[in-house]
């Protein structure tokens, strides 16, 4: 499978523990998560439901070490995926039921919204194992931005009032437009094991990539797997809305890594430092400010998949 770990379900294991963040998603949600669960029910699998993190804590510990957990599923959208991701032991395989705005992990790995799609995903799904990025002790799913981005997403989750829309934006926006000051953001790769610093850089933008999905679907990195054991990097020199509306260009054009001022690598390891106040984010939520160290770590993230995603990525 191309360096992809497939394995499916154990059949023994019928289990399947739904994961809710009250604080996410549309009314509607509630609906999709309680068809889901009916469905399940006829299919023959015990359900249970939860809100409460310590309490999906302790089902799905107990679950797997008595080898009957088949998966849990997140009901929400990237952040409730990576929240979840978070919360659980290593090696407890992890789908989603898509209730975001944006659905990005979802879309990647194929698995279409619905009650119906996910009940036989359920069923019929593999599981693989990809990998995660870990930004100063907190795992992620697909991606770190620092920067201007991050403002945007500090902005919003400030003014947050329940669900967010594409339109929840426009607002966060216009103000970090109007007041962002672009620091300097200090990068530093290292090799296998944090071995000697290879080739420092400054930037005014800066992207740390897992898996190759971004909002409305910027392609970044295009060529990112989640399966190489690395982090892919992209970064943007120069600092001003006027530049950042150049990068975009760029990339909607697919021509960005060939700017003199686009600078791209490949670390298991990156380390990123400003002299002034500059958040990051994780996966669309807010992460902290800087000083953070981002890592790879290889196979962390147990994604049960549907079969159609696993054989588009059989070289054979």
């Amino acid at each position: 499978m191309g360096g992809l770990k497939v394995r499916s379900p154990s059949p023994t294991a019928d289990l399947v523990v739904i994961s809710m963040n009250p604080s996410a998603g549309a009314r509607s949600g509630r609906g999709q998560v309680e068809r889901l669960q009916s469905l399940l029910h006829e299919d023959g699998y015990r359900v249970r439901r939860t809100s409460d993190l310590e309490e999906l804590r302790q089902i799905t510990a107990t679950a797997m070490a008595a080898g009957n957990l088949r998966v849990v599923v997140a009901a929400g959208g990237d952040g409730t995926i990576a929240r979840v991701l978070n919360e659980t032991e290593p090696g407890i395989p992890l789908t989603i039921l898509p209730l975001g705005t944006e659905n990005l992990l979802s879309k990647y790995l194929s698995i279409d919204p619905g009650p119906e799609s996910v009940a036989s995903l359920v069923r019929d799904g593999w599981t693989v194992d990809l990998d995660a990025g870990r930004a100063n002790g907190t795992l992620f799913t697909l991606m770190l931005g620092c920067g201007f981005d991050a403002e945007v997403v500090r902005r919003l989750d400030s003014a947050r009032r329940g669900h967010i829309r594409h339109l929840s934006y426009l607002r966060p926006i216009l103000d970090t437009v109007r007041h962002y000051d672009y620091p300097e953001i200090r990068v530093s790769l290292c090799g296998q094991g944090n071995e000697k610093t290879v080739t420092p850089l400054t930037a005014r933008w800066v992207f740390v990539v897992n898996l190759p999905r971004y909002a409305c679907n910027l392609k970044l990195v295009p060529g990112a797997t989640g399966t190489d054991g690395l982090l892919d990097l992209c970064t943007f020199r120069r600092g001003s809305i006027l530049q950042g509306l150049r990068y975009l260009a760029g990339v909607l054009r697919g021509k960005h890594q060939e700017m003199e001022d686009c600078v791209m690598h490949q670390a298991p390891y990156v380390r990123l430092e400003s002299d002034q106040p500059v958040p990051y984010q994780l996966d669309g939520d807010p992460g902290g400010e800087l000083p953070v160290e981002v890592e790879v770590v290889p196979g962390r993230l147990k994604m049960m998949v549907p079969a159609a995603w696993v054989e588009s990525r059989d070289p054979g």
